[in-house]
């Protein structure tokens, strides 16, 4: 039996919006994949504790309050003090075009802005952990 990728959808900081976030997780869901959805309102200390504990292969954060500068660079950093390099961090939601270089330097992977069709997240996470198979 194949394992199914785990993936833990979070919206950080005091972004109340989860719509998209909630599409996302259905979308993923229904292609087969494990979701843990954390809610609103979350910190990276908390999105980076659930993704350690429930073992996920990535994880998608969605924000469209402009917080994407502090939040991505933040959970990056926590995972690598806690010497985790095995999850993907991608993400969503209203990025200006000048950032997503900037977040991909720092080793976040892909970003969706908003009318991505679902089936290319779906798409991207397959591929991804097909290179990436956990033990």
């Amino acid at each position: 039996m194949e394992r199914k990728i785990r993936v833990l959808i979070a919206k950080a900081g005091l972004d109340g919006h989860d719509r998209g976030a909630k599409v996302v997780a259905a979308a993923l869901r229904d292609a087969g994949m494990e979701v843990i959805y954390t809610g609103l309102r979350q910190t990276p200390q908390t999105i980076v504790e659930a993704a350690i504990q429930e073992d996920v292969d990535a994880i998608g954060i969605s924000i469209l309050s402009g917080a994407h500068m502090t939040i991505f660079p933040r959970v990056m950093n926590l995972l690598k003090e806690r010497n985790v390099d095995d999850i993907l961090v991608f993400g969503g939601g209203i990025i200006p075009e000048e950032d997503l270089n900037t977040l991909k330097e720092m080793g976040v992977g892909e970003l969706f802005t908003p009318g991505a069709p679902t089936t290319e997240i779906v798409s991207y996470l397959e591929k991804w952990a097909e290179g990436h198979p956990k033990n």
